[in-house]
């Protein structure tokens, strides 16, 4: 800490600067202190409105120039413009104050003095007046009081004060009572001296010491394709133009996001459980009445806000296991092998949480398809376990091959333990439906090796093929006999997101899993037990799902033309998203034999390959993020989800409404067409026979450019022609 004379140095410094031509005097008429400045505040220039209101009463700050004095006062009865008071606090302590019983200095005074000197930005009569001065009175009166809570608590409040000093003066102008930036300055840097700056302590949580399997997950279907069409969207808002006037999210299967109607009946239902006093409201059919007191007589305390047993509500998994036995023609379906789940996606990385074991070459491995959804590679990712690509046969309708999961098997057992076997079907993202002979061989293979076996069955009702039907792997399994049924462990996940139902947002979910062990049927439950419950509101919904109405009561006219025309609408769109791709050169899509999407595959040109690479992105990245830039679609690349190497697709949902899926499937065909104009050489064309003729198009009077292809093969693999 400084000496009294070491700052008396100082102070007379100070002083000698102020007698130099063209500072303002002492004797001049009136000592410019800052206990006088508020009394000039009518004299000082206005400079466009800056000084609207005086100084504010709640602090006054002064300063002595000729007794080197520097101080402030605070009045303990004045009030900030909320009405609270700053204290009963009343100090005045000062530098060199003639009579002073100690020669040592008040730390804390000082550095409020030159934090009342920011401020006021050093008194300085220039363009840029400090803070205090320019706001208005009650904001002035919030901003003094926040400042001197600061400087009589400690701290910061010097660092604060020469920060402000710093910033705070015209480096040109002096101020009234001649100070200048430097002089501030110094004095500032010389008080900082007493308590040195400490450094700033180091953040725990970076990316260096975040958990590493963390930052390993990765999810294409909200990935940087995403965040890239929310800026779009701002974009638009604020009025910034682009080549289209809105952003369709073709990136998800958010059914009701996409214009989808929800079914009004599953909607009366949830209405009366969320608001019970609507049971007396004739408004309502009776049946949805009945479900809705059943419901809520399950419920804790007869409401969906409370909690829910761990497992799920009791009579929920008794409906599920009912309509399990429905659905699969008798078989039994026992309600303690049932667990309610907030979505599939809550069960699907239970079950995986609970498998994963092992280090090394025992470390659980788990086969996945390829393409897959990445829900799975990102919690396979987030456990730190082993992924084993197996991969559809894109040339047979992404169809599982046995021998591709023998091959995936063996190559695994050299670096891990593959304990898992997850099978998606219908399939997302390729849409395609296995057939039972298929199943059974899974089913087989899965016995045969010892793996557990995981179905997603989330889109069972969204069949589209004539030639298609859904099996569950549960009733399969049990019609292959007991020696499969009673040995090969299986859990199987439904949703309420999908379907014909669309209710994404309840996040309602079941599995059902059989053969386990009853230890670690125990094990699970307590897994479970952590989060307490699923939202028991999602439960409920799930109940309407697996508890429809049937024949003979009063809803369900209304819901059965309700599924129908979602499911028929869906239909029609996948034949029509299928033929259309196909009409497109370079565009090859399988049939959506189920499922709610398309993934077609691209024919991408060597010369965007290279300007990916230059962008540092896959070239299916690339050539999504133009689409979306020019067009407005949003898709994810097949990158996201796994392909083989060397080719390229992208993932589209079917959900929008029939008229603007026509026009998103003919925009991707223009903007297809124009990406391979602009990335191929013209000897490409010639080899190719592609041929360029320019016509009038009278229907939109401009001219149109038709692209003839002759027997065009546009890609080394097989089977992947196009031809006119």
């Amino acid at each position: 800490m400084p000496s009294k004379e070491t700052l008396q140095i100082a102070l007379n410094s100070q002083k000698a600067e102020r007698t130099a031509p063209g500072w303002p005097q002492p004797n001049s008429g009136r000592s410019p202190t800052l206990s006088t400045l508020s009394e000039d505040k009518e004299a000082a220039p206005s400079h466009s409105g800056s000084f609207r209101r005086p100084f504010p009463p709640l602090v006054r700050p002064r300063i002595g120039p000729a007794q080197g004095t520097l101080g402030l006062v605070v009045d303990p009865v004045r009030h900030t413009s909320s009405g609270s008071r700053l204290g009963n606090y009343k100090a005045q302590e000062s530098v060199g104050r003639p009579g002073a019983d100690s020669p040592a200095v008040g730390v804390r005074s000082l550095g409020a003095g030159l934090c009342g000197l920011g401020a006021l930005r050093c008194g300085c009569w220039c363009r840029s007046p400090g803070p205090v001065l320019s706001a208005r009175a009650s904001g002035a009166r919030r901003g003094v009081a926040r400042r001197w809570r600061q400087v009589f608590l400690g701290g910061r409040a010097m660092q604060r004060a020469a920060a402000l000093v710093r910033l705070g003066c015209c480096p040109r102008t002096p101020g009234p009572w001649g100070r200048s930036q430097s002089s501030a300055a110094a004095e500032a840097s010389a008080v900082l001296k007493v308590r040195p700056e400490r450094s700033r302590r180091e953040r725990i949580l970076t990316l260096e010491s975040m958990n590493p399997q963390v930052k390993a997950v990765e999810y294409a279907v909200r990935g940087p394709i995403v965040l890239k069409a929310g800026e779009i969207e701002l974009e638009l808002q604020r009025g910034i133009k682009k080549p289209f006037t809105e952003v369709i999210r073709a990136n998800i299967g958010d059914a009701q996001a996409m214009g989808q109607q929800p079914i009004t009946f599953l909607r009366q239902v949830m209405a009366l459980c969320t608001y019970p006093n609507l049971l007396d409201s004739p408004s309502f059919p009776e049946d949805a009445k009945k479900r809705a007191r059943r419901l809520l007589q399950a419920c804790g305390g007869n409401s969906l806000g409370s909690y829910s047993a761990s497992q799920g509500v009791n009579c929920i998994r008794e409906d599920v296991a009912a309509y399990i036995t429905r659905r699969d023609g008798g078989v039994p379906a026992d309600p303690d092998n049932i667990y309610l789940t907030t979505g599939a996606s809550d069960g699907i990385s239970t079950i995986l949480k609970i498998l994963v074991s092992g280090g090394g070459k025992s470390r659980t491995g788990v086969m996945i398809p390829i393409p897959q959804y990445p829900l799975y590679s990102a919690v396979i990712s987030e456990l730190d376990a082993i992924q084993v690509n197996y991969y559809l046969d894109e040339e047979n309708c992404w169809a599982l091959n046995v021998n591709e999961l023998r091959r995936a098997v063996q190559e695994a057992k050299d670096h891990c333990d593959p304990k898992v076997l997850c099978i998606i079907n219908p399939g997302n993202p390729t849409g395609q439906v296995q057939s039972r002979k298929c199943i059974e061989d899974v089913i087989h293979f899965a016995w045969e090796e010892k793996l557990f076996l995981m179905a997603d069955e989330v889109y069972q009702d969204n069949v589209y093929s004539p030639d298609c039907k859904f099996h569950s792997f549960k009733k399969v399994l049990y019609e292959m006999g007991p020696e499969y049924s009673s040995n090969v462990e299986l859990a199987s996940f439904h949703s309420t997101s999908k379907g014909y139902m669309g209710e994404c947002g309840y996040r309602g979910g079941y599995m059902e899993v059989i053969n386990l062990h009853p230890e670690i049927k125990g094990q699970l439950v307590k897994l479970l037990s952590v989060r307490l419950c699923p939202p028991v509101s999602g439960q409920a919904a799930m109940d309407i799902v697996v508890n429809p109405p049937v024949p003979g009561e009063e809803s369900f006219e209304l819901f059965h033309r309700e599924k129908e025309s979602v499911l028929g609408n869906l239909a029609k769109k996948a034949k029509l998203t299928e033929d259309l791709f196909n009409q497109v050169p370079g565009i090859h899509c399988n049939p959506l034999q189920g499922a709610m999407y398309a993934f077609p595959r691209i024919f991408i040109p060597s010369k965007a390959v290279e300007a990916a690479q230059a962008h540092k992105m896959a070239p299916d990245m690339f050539y999504c993020m133009k689409l979306l830039e020019e067009t407005g679609i949003c898709v994810v690349p097949g990158s996201g989800f796994g392909q083989r190497e060397g080719t390229y697709h992208f993932r589209m949902t079917i959900l929008p409404p029939v008229e603007k899926l026509k026009t998103v499937l003919q925009k991707v065909k223009d903007f297809h067409i124009k990406f391979l104009e602009n990335n191929q050489s013209r000897r490409w064309k010639e080899q190719h026979n592609i041929l360029f003729i320019v016509l009038p198009d009278f229907s939109h009077t401009s001219l149109r450019v038709l692209i003839f292809y002759k027997t065009l093969v546009i890609d080394a693999s097989p089977n992947f022609k196009y031809s006119t």
